[in-house]
């Protein structure tokens, strides 16, 4: 948890309780359900929570931003990224309903009530985001044709609508048909070996392929 005060000044006395909590209810969720691995669970905080909170270095986002988390496994990015920002949306989704139970007592736990969750393929939802988070569920081509007609067009934070993805390990090869991709390297924002050559990578909505 010290972790995430030394990076993350003023938080709020809830907001302090509420990531102090996940410790205990992830390991009681993971003596369960394999949510997590049982070499990240010891290092909850550092792998899973700040790995998330990652992003909001790069975006610090307004207030009713609403943002997609698709594949979220056990609530990761949304979860942190929603008690950071109490006054945004978060929609978490993944395909795996026994995943989605974890998140849901989760954020029931927490009270977190600006997080709703969806048992499905990122596919199957209508609805449009201003963002969509992830953690490396696939490759960036695949992912897009998943989600490039799920966010809203209309921006008004300080970054376009687009997706915010975090990967690891040389990226050129995969992103290169992306013009206007950028990515940011974590290691900029924390002093961890564990964030070495892992990155944001954000794509704007009006992406163009190179031909």
């Amino acid at each position: 948890m010290k972790i995430i005060q030394k990076y993350f000044k003023g938080l709020t006395k809830e907001q302090l309780k509420q990531f102090t909590k996940l410790e205990v209810l992830y390991k009681d969720w993971n003596s369960k359900i394999n949510v997590i691995s049982r070499k990240d669970i010891d290092e909850l905080y550092l792998r899973h929570v700040l790995h998330s909170l990652s992003i909001a270095k790069l975006i610090s986002f307004k207030d009713g931003t609403s943002i997609l988390d698709v594949g979220t496994g056990g609530g990761f990015p949304g979860i942190p990224l929603a008690i950071l920002f109490p006054n945004c949306k978060f929609h978490l989704v993944d395909s795996i309903q026994k995943k989605i139970n974890v998140v849901n007592n989760v954020v029931k736990e927490l009270d977190l009530k600006n997080v709703k969750t969806s048992s499905c393929r990122v596919e199957a939802i209508s609805e449009k985001n201003d963002f969509v988070v992830s953690r490396a569920v696939t490759n960036m081509k695949d992912f897009v044709s998943w989600i490039k007609f799920k966010i809203n067009k209309i921006s008004f934070n300080d970054f376009k609508n687009g997706v915010l993805y975090l990967k690891g390990g040389d990226l050129n090869e995969e992103l290169k048909s992306f013009k206007n991709v950028k990515t940011f390297e974590l290691s900029e924002f924390f002093n961890e070996d564990f964030f070495n050559e892992k990155k944001v990578v954000y794509l704007p909505i009006k992406y163009k392929t190179k031909n």
